[in-house]
């Protein structure tokens, strides 16, 4: 018997829990009214002032950093009601997402995808981020980070098109919170929440609770997900704090969705032009009825911080991460018979065992060089990271398993269906070692001018296993290593207090194809990790006595040494390819009045792949001048936040992504798509408001995830409300 709890009941358990911690804290401190410090956005207007962690372990403001950099902060993903980490990427320019099964951290930025993006969290990397990023819900998240272009001098190998980093909550020394939420959405969603902060003395307690389950917009999917993290601040002595946090996270989804089949041409062409559906199958699920993707993550953080003088810290991070996925799923639907029925093919079962351990030190310091004020921070970084995959696949797309009704498919189970037997059998496991020193620097010139320099050199070591019958293309064990160097040298130039301009070079180190995590003898026997590197020009000001800020970036990257399979022997993988994109970002922010604020980002991509040979039927074709797959040309956004009273609060918003291709060719395509999202908050009491939602609100038909065998569709119009009691 299968035992669940309903989010009204586990919203009334959580509400009970925190009457419960706010008594005993009330027994345990002083009777008197705490201080509470009430946080905003980290780029409000004058957000150019802030710092952003991620792009520096300087400290550095974004107005200081030579970068592209964008924040968005806790009130920015309440405003748009962002209920997970990739949609609060809405709010960088240029960036684009999708979540399908196999890929859920799909995302593209400045014309790259997740196998050269670093996708970060809490400032760590597992280095299998197309996977392992899967959206987690954003309660429990503090803000995102944003880097354009290249910097793996920051967290090693990756990032050749960009860093995303969500950085959680944890206990801090903002006061005593609590606050609970109780959500409800269309198609019986749900959610309960609640967070809590409590001082004991010098100590600093939190805790994040977080479930949400209900259906999603295709036919039979069920989602279930919920986290939970705490975190313990610690004085240790003067001017020395521990910090020690765990999370956990947990997610299924019964019967996933892995895209809608296109109509194929009735005259037996091959598939070209505009991607066209039968408005009849949208949303109709192909999958087997017990079809599902499960992952549990269990992260622990200790946190080591001191002051060790006015002008120097010394910080250390010890960390782990255990993950485990499972999925069992038939992945592929295609029309047949004149589009009158859809074949099922492409069963798979798959798990990822991933453990990551890691430690990572940090000294930075305050002086003088020459004379001039330099700031420097060194530091030294260790990882390990294993790997092992279990798959069982049956491919069969010439023979597939069944052919079914395209608007009312015939249930099916996994294993009847398939002829998998249960059971894992491990395939393959990697392991990697990895020590790299850096360091940064940024010393005031004088005239106005400031250097930034970073620099970091890693030392991979790589041992792949094959853990089933050796072959010549597949041995059973593999070893390399990578030393990679990288880095970032910037000029920033103060054209007056409020208005800067910046110029700066970057480098990035990538793996030639697929992930370090996963690659194997074939995609590295032949070569190094591949190498990009960007220029890139750009000015931030801030405008109207500091109620507003704008910034503009202008830049080239260039990644060389793509991976492609040899035109003379299909076993192996040689590096022949390159690509490049060359691109402009521009973002605003005014909060025009008190109660009108108004945002908006602009961006436009020209990637190109420069020299690349694709095997197609058997014969190299040069893409060369063609657009990668799924990178829009154009991606824009803006937003109006309008206070309207003292308790009723409006919001709107408008996103824009332009034509993208679904393959190499460039022959087949999805035109671009406008997306409205309208936010209403009604302040009930001073304790008391309540949030309502509406995404997609004109039911826009658009493809997330292009592909031209099996597009991921966006989903339609949806309506959620939610209850935030602060107490």
């Amino acid at each position: 018997m299968k035992f669940q709890i309903s989010p009204l009941a586990q919203a009334l358990s959580l509400a009970l829990f925190a009457c419960t911690f706010q008594v005993q804290a009330q027994e345990t401190t002083p009777k008197k009214l705490q201080p509470v410090l009430v946080t905003g956005s980290a780029i409000t207007a004058s957000g150019l002032n802030e710092s952003a962690g991620s792009s520096s372990r300087l400290g550095l403001s974004l107005r200081e950093t030579p970068a592209s950099v964008s924040v968005v902060s806790r009130e920015e993903i309440e405003l748009r009601g962002a209920s997970n980490t990739q949609e609060i990427l809405k709010s960088v320019p240029g960036v684009i997402f999708a979540d399908p099964p196999g890929s859920a951290g799909t995302v593209f930025y400045r014309g790259f995808g997740s196998g050269s993006l670093s996708q970060l969290y809490n400032g760590i990397s597992v280095q299998y981020d197309a996977i392992a990023a899967r959206p987690v819900d954003s309660w429990i998240v503090e803000r995102v980070e944003a880097i354009g272009g290249p910097s793996s001098f920051l967290n090693g190998s990756g990032a050749v098109g960009g860093t995303l980093n969500v950085i959680t909550k944890i206990a801090d020394r903002s006061g005593d919170q609590a606050k609970a939420r109780i959500g409800l959405g269309d198609s019986g969603r749900g959610q309960a929440a609640l967070s809590l902060q409590r001082g004991l003395g010098e100590q600093v307690l939190r805790l994040e609770l977080n479930r949400s389950e209900g259906a999603l917009w295709t036919q039979g999917r069920d989602r279930q997900a919920w986290q939970v993290a705490a975190s313990w601040l610690l004085p240790l002595a003067q001017n020395l704090s521990h910090t020690l946090a765990v999370e956990r996270q947990h997610e299924k989804v019964s019967q996933p969705y892995w895209g809608t089949p296109q109509l194929q041409p009735l005259n037996g062409a091959a598939l070209a032009g505009q991607l066209t559906f039968d408005p009849s199958t949208l949303g109709v699920n192909y999958n087997v009825e017990d079809g599902r993707y499960q992952q549990d993550v269990t992260w622990l953080r200790s946190l080591l911080d001191w002051r060790l003088s006015e002008r120097s810290q010394l910080r250390h991070t010890f960390y782990h991460y255990d993950a485990l996925r499972d999925y069992e799923n038939v992945e592929t639907y295609t029309f047949k018979n004149s589009n009158s029925q859809v074949a099922r093919s492409n069963a798979l079962l798959q798990r990822h065992d991933q453990q990551v351990w890691g430690s990572r030190t940090e000294l930075s310091h305050s002086g003088k060089l020459g004379g001039l004020t330099s700031d420097s921070a060194l530091g030294l970084d260790w990882s390990y990271n294993r790997q092992t995959r279990f798959p069982n696949s049956v491919s069969a797309i010439q023979k597939p398993f069944d052919l079914v009704d395209p608007y009312a498919p015939a249930p099916a189970l996994f294993y009847p269906a398939s002829g998998i037997q249960p059971g894992y059998l491990p395939g393959a496991s990697n392991q990697l070692h990895s020590l790299a020193l850096f360091a940064e620097n940024r010393t005031v010139l004088g005239g106005g001018f400031a250097l930034v320099s970073a620099l970091r050199f890693d030392h991979i070591s790589l041992l792949a296993r094959n853990l089933r019958t050796p072959t010549a293309t597949n041995p059973a064990q593999f070893a390399t290593t990578f030393k990679p160097l990288t880095g970032r040298l910037g000029l920033v130039k103060d054209l007056s207090a409020d208005w800067q301009v910046y110029a700066q070079a970057s480098t990035a180190a990538d793996p030639p194809a697929g992930l370090l995590a996963t690659a194997g003898f074939s995609a590295l026997r032949d070569f190094e990790l591949t190498r990009g590197r960007q220029f890139e020009l750009g000015s931030k000001l801030s405008f109207d006595g500091g109620k507003g800020f704008a910034t503009a970036a202008v830049y080239e990257i260039r990644r060389r040494n793509i991976a492609i399979t040899d035109p003379n022997d299909k076993t192996k993988v040689i590096p022949v390819g390159e690509q490049s994109s060359l691109g402009l970002e521009m973002t605003a922010r005014w909060q025009a009045s008190s109660a009108l604020g108004l945002s908006g980002h602009l961006s436009h991509t020209r990637a190109r792949y420069e020299d690349f040979v694709e095997q197609v039927n058997g014969q190299p074709v040069s893409r060369a001048g063609q657009r990668p797959a799924n990178v829009p040309d154009w991606v824009a956004g803006a937003a109006l936040d309008w206070q309207a009273t003292s308790s009723i609060g409006l919001s709107l918003d408008w996103r824009y992504v332009g034509q993208r291709y679904a393959n190499t060719a460039n022959d087949v395509w999805d035109g671009g798509y406008q997306l409205l999202g309208l936010g209403a908050r009604l302040q009930l009491d001073p304790r008391l408001s309540l949030r309502l939602r509406v995404d997609n609100l004109t039911n826009t038909r658009y493809v997330a995830n292009l592909s031209s065998s099996l597009p991921y569709l966006g989903a339609p119009r949806s309506a959620t409300a939610a209850l935030d009691w602060s107490f």
